[in-house]
């Protein structure tokens, strides 16, 4: 994948991202710099015109595997949310930096355990905060 898909972020996850990037050290979150940089290009709107189709914070999302088919469910959460559950994956794992922004019918290649990359695409937001109204969260 040579180009990266245009990302969206809403504001206050843009507010509360930069802010727990400026609480840690590059050398507690290698992936620091590459995540400041997702925020950098990002589109920033205000929660209320995040369109439906995309990956926000707390976002639950269907994935499908491009090679097999097969799908599967995992919410992006803050680091303080992460409680290690196979369908919640962190904001500060490659992964979830990966997945911020994107929408439905994005594909994105995810690390195999045990090595190499599988492709997948976003196939449907499950749940979305904004679009449910959770601008508390």
């Amino acid at each position: 994948m040579n180009s990266k898909p245009n990302i969206v972020l809403s504001s206050q996850d843009y507010d509360r991202l930069d802010s727990l990037l400026a609480s840690i050290s590059e050398t507690a979150f290698p992936g620091k710099a590459a995540l400041q940089a997702e925020l950098d290009r990002a589109e920033v709107l205000d929660p209320e015109q995040i369109p439906p189709t995309v990956v926000t914070m707390n976002s639950t999302v269907r994935f499908v595997m491009d090679s097999t088919g097969e799908s599967f469910c995992m919410t992006l959460v803050y680091p303080k949310d992460s409680t290690g559950q196979a369908d919640k994956v962190s904001i500060l794992a490659p992964v979830g930096s990966a997945l911020l922004g994107l929408s439905v019918g994005d594909q994105i290649e995810w690390p195999r355990p045990g090595g190499g990359v599988i492709r997948v695409r976003i196939d449907e937001i499950l749940y979305q905060p904004e679009s449910a109204g959770d601008f508390h969260r």
